[in-house]
């Protein structure tokens, strides 16, 4: 993976067990882990790392054929440097069919596709799915939330289930929910 962690290493089974202790998710929900598409500077800092904007992408662990990208900010500085700068709520996403679609399990609405912390403990961002069965459309909703603020940042990108290549017919997404 391209991703680098942004919580040193010698640090981060201290947090995980707060995290866990604190009853808080630790990591993505699946296994799978982001690709770092590429990052932009936005905030110049002297000796210590700029500000940047990272664009990651990801896809959709139980629908094939579906790939999403989003863009987070990320703190430089001291803070960012040791891994203890809290992340701001700006998160943008845009999903896309990539291939043909085909589902592999059922799912409930607001499904997690994936989850990463973005503070040290109290702050998480998700990436959850949906399904607008009228008109067969998957729906991708990217948040960050806040133990005690809650998530007023918010991004949504939706991916209509499409024929693919010489089929006819798409699968209908209000089949596969729970």
């Amino acid at each position: 993976m391209i991703r680098a962690p942004r919580v040193p290493a010698f640090r981060s089974l201290a947090l995980a067990a707060l995290a866990l202790a604190a009853g808080l998710a630790v990591g993505p929900v699946h296994a799978q882990e982001p690709d770092l598409i590429f990052r932009k500077s936005t905030v110049w800092k002297f000796l210590t790392p700029d500000d940047k904007l990272a664009t990651y992408g990801i896809d959709d662990p139980v629908v094939d054929g579906v790939a999403c990208h989003y863009t987070v900010p990320e703190r430089g500085g001291v803070k960012g440097m040791l891994g203890v700068a809290e992340e701001v709520s700006d998160i943008s996403i845009a999903c896309r069919q990539i291939g043909p679609i085909s589902f592999k399990s059922k799912f409930e609405q607001g499904d997690v596709v994936y989850r990463e912390s973005r503070s040290l403990i109290f702050k998480k961002m998700q990436i959850v799915r949906g399904c607008d069965a009228k008109r067969n459309v998957l729906v991708y909703l990217v948040y960050s939330d806040k133990l005690i603020e809650g998530s007023p940042k918010n991004s949504t990108s939706t991916v209509p289930v499409m024929p693919w290549g010489a089929t006819n017919e798409a699968p209908k997404c209000g089949d596969y929910l729970k």
